[in-house]
């Protein structure tokens, strides 16, 4: 949900996938995203480059969401030693060996998807005019946020044992007691 329209901004950018010749008798291919094209048109596997036994495809273009709420996340991003993007990917179900789910520049959001294994998650560096992008937008959205540190209560959780005045425990002795308990009991 869009709080703020002013505080969105979506790129197309097109996913450059490359397939080389597998390094194991396992995998006959090896699939990764060699580059990300910004501004790019729609693209269904379309060809862009043949070297040998490597092809390059501009496999899909996806929209580069940018919301105001995620700019610390984009601020973490852009502070690495290269500012990246990620690109999720799944394997294909239909003819194309790879279906393109998502490019996001939040390293946040790319953990996510890394949890299930369902997903594969793909680091690509940033074109210059990309880094550019995303900077000028956290320059615009991005509100500091004040850390306000909790303070604890003054009740004393520890006054009652646990299990005294339970119904459900019909004597003391059902009650468990660790073993250095048991020990200042028996002296």
């Amino acid at each position: 949900m869009i709080h703020n329209p002013e505080q969105y901004q979506r790129v197309p950018l097109g996913i450059v996938l490359r397939k080389t010749p597998g390094v194991t008798c396992w995998a006959a291919w090896s699939w990764r995203v060699s580059a990300v094209l910004p501004g790019a048109g729609p693209a269904d596997w379309k060809l862009l480059r043949h070297e040998g036994e490597a092809v390059e495809y501009h496999a899909a273009t996806l929209p580069l969401e940018l919301h105001g709420a995620e700019t610390e996340a984009y601020l973490h991003g852009l502070a690495a030693a290269v500012p990246s993007v990620f690109v999720v990917l799944r394997e294909g179900e239909g003819t194309a060996p790879l279906d393109l789910v998502l490019v996001t520049a939040s390293p946040y959001e790319a953990q996510d998807y890394t949890d299930s294994g369902e997903e594969i998650v793909e680091k690509v560096a940033m074109p210059p005019g990309l880094v550019a992008l995303v900077r000028g937008f956290v320059e615009a959205f991005h509100v500091e946020e004040v850390f306000v540190k909790r303070k604890r209560d003054k009740q004393r959780v520890d006054l009652t044992q646990d299990g005294l005045g339970d119904p459900r425990i019909g004597k003391a002795a059902d009650i468990y007691a660790s073993p250095a308990q048991k020990r200042r009991r028996l002296q």
